[in-house]
């Protein structure tokens, strides 16, 4: 038997094992037999060489399928300075440079590939896979909205991928709370100059809450401390890994939670993801180190880790700023985004109103964007209270037409709610808004990071609240006012919001037990057209509905307590 035979065989027992183990467990490259392996072939000239060099890493999250440069937002000496970034064939110019200059590079994404524009709607994500296809990621991990169009269409977007997958909080759900298997292997193995990294994979478990629950129907999610110390052992016992990264797209203060647990004793890095943060000098925790790139593609992470004689001697990492302007877009990419989005590029260019104010949606408290949304719902309703959820996605809009306006395309109402959702009015007490508001305060600034959610303050208007981000659970509501009077706690308001598909009519905006729970025949894009149509140019700056006693109108990121900032 050869020796190429004997090893085959061996790395098969492995993989058994692991399958009993833990059902689906990938070891990613290193089944192959070497013969096969362009990256180990045994008995060569290259394989008795040296074992040094640098094995380069570099990440992508959230791109949301901003697949074109646009505007992006930066915090330069205090105040928002726009520039040009992204695009994924600018993207894919920097992956080549990298990719030319240290042939030992290996490229991830972690997640929300498939949600995020009008193109991706129109085809539920399909324009989206040649693209991933042709950017030549070698692994990747599903984010919180990659369910948007429900599990069905998950899998088979992920599957029509043709890098592998891991997540090892994801499982079937067989009815009645039973765990059936992952959906995806939970681990993968990348083996270069005599070193072995084993990748991770959690995405978010609280999918089923911050997304509408129907997304999700059929998936049981767990949290990953319940398992994340069995597949450190099995990757550094069994697999032998020298270098573990957990893939996660938990949101920054969840990663930092995870970082400081002693179930990630073991892990080097964690990969982050879904809160679109920016950092830049790697946040030291108790166990690994955490890490995320931004948003929208216009940033990429990159780790580069030090082998001499096959064993690690450090690593160093950095945020990369795609700048199209350095990075030329590459033919091959473009072609094909334009093959893509040519049968979609007249409604997705259509002009439905002006701003003469940037628009954007950085600012954990208030936005351009959310004021747009509410003062929309707020004219077209006329209830005591509108809502609109804290969402963070979506790329700024910045860039004025010749009459010095900024245009807002059908694509762009895409960007800002990928979602149509119909519009839900209900009636509410005042005792409710209470409770509600002190609750998704506490979604955002808990002191417990691992308590925070992944999304900003909700939004409104017909309300005025004064709080203190940074107080007491339960306590951080100062005063209230409605409609100019301070808010009754027994008095019954009109409230409207967007539905969220899957929740009972008793539900509104996460609020519980509301009453008179009713649909309306219209959805938000139409709304926001109506009110674009009659109002603009609009001028959405911020109201100061919300007001923090404690924090600047101007604050970037919900994460406190650690050697971060958004810029």
């Amino acid at each position: 038997m050869s020796s190429d035979r004997r090893k085959f065989l061996k790395n098969s027992l492995l993989t058994g094992l692991a399958a009993g183990l833990a059902p689906l467990a990938l070891t990613g490259k290193t089944l192959l037999p070497e013969t096969e392996h362009p990256d180990n072939t045994s008995g060569s000239e290259e394989d008795l060489a040296p074992l040094n060099g640098t094995l380069t890493l570099l990440q992508t999250t959230d791109v949301h399928c901003q697949i074109h440069p646009h505007d992006e937002l930066f915090w330069e000496n205090g105040k928002a300075v726009f520039r040009k970034t992204a695009g994924y064939a600018h993207v894919a110019t920097l992956f080549d440079k990298v990719r030319k200059s240290n042939p030992n590079t290996y490229i991830i994404d972690t997640g929300d590939m498939f949600q995020g524009s009008e193109l991706s709607v129109k085809t539920t994500g399909k324009a989206i896979t040649p693209i991933l296809n042709a950017m030549g990621y070698d692994l990747y991990l599903p984010g919180n909205w990659e369910v948007v169009y429900y599990k069905k269409a998950m899998q088979t977007l992920l599957g029509g991928l043709d890098a592998p997958k891991v997540c090892a909080n994801m499982f079937h759900d067989l009815g009645e709370g039973k765990k059936g298997e992952l959906i995806f292997p939970p681990y993968f193995t990348w083996s270069k100059l005599g070193v072995k990294i084993g990748f991770l994979g959690y995405t978010d478990p609280l999918v089923p809450t911050r997304q509408p629950p129907a997304y999700s129907k059929g998936i049981l999610y767990t949290k990953p401390e319940e398992n994340l110390a069995y597949y450190v052992s099995v990757l550094r016992e069994q697999e032998q890994c020298d270098f573990i990264i957990i893939l996660a797209h938990l949101g920054l203060s969840q990663q930092i939670a995870l970082a400081n647990m002693p179930e990630c004793e073991g892990v080097q890095y964690i990969f982050g993801g879904d809160t679109h943060e920016r950092v830049r000098e790697p946040i030291v925790c108790k166990y690994a180190k955490v890490v995320e790139p931004g948003a929208f593609g216009s940033f990429v992470g990159r780790l580069d880790i030090d082998v001499k004689d096959g064993k690690i001697t450090g690593h160093r990492y950095e945020l990369m700023e795609v700048d199209p302007k350095k990075y030329k877009a590459k033919k091959e990419i473009s072609a094909l985004i334009d093959q893509l989005e040519t049968p979609y590029l007249d409604e997705i260019e259509r002009v439905v109103g002006y701003s003469t104010v940037p628009l954007y949606r950085y600012f954990v408290i208030e936005n351009t964007i959310d004021t747009l949304i509410v003062d929309a719902l707020f004219w077209k309703n006329g209830t005591d209270i509108v809502l609109s959820s804290g969402f963070r996605f979506c790329p700024p809009r910045s860039t004025p037409n010749a009459d010095g306006l900024i245009p807002i395309t059908e694509g762009y109402l895409f960007d800002m709610l990928p979602v149509d959702s119909t519009v839900r009015t209900a009636k509410v007490t005042g005792e409710q808004l209470m409770t509600w508001l002190e609750k998704e305060i506490q979604n955002v600034f808990a002191k417990d990071a691992s308590k925070r959610f992944g999304g900003w303050m909700v939004k409104f208007r017909g309300m005025e609240v004064e709080f203190n981000a940074f107080g007491e659970q339960g306590k951080r509501v100062q005063k209230v006012t409605i409609g100019g009077k301070p808010l009754d706690p027994a008095r019954s308001y009109s409230i409207s919001a967007c539905d969220r598909e899957g929740d009972p009519e008793t539900i509104l905006c996460r609020i519980p037990n509301v009453k008179e729970g009713k649909n309306m025949p219209y959805s938000l894009h139409p709304v926001l057209k109506e009110y674009l149509a009659k109002h603009s140019p609009v001028t959405p700056l911020p109201h100061g509905a919300a007001k923090a006693l404690d924090a600047p109108a101007t604050l970037l990121t919900q994460v406190s307590g650690v050697a971060y900032d958004f810029r």
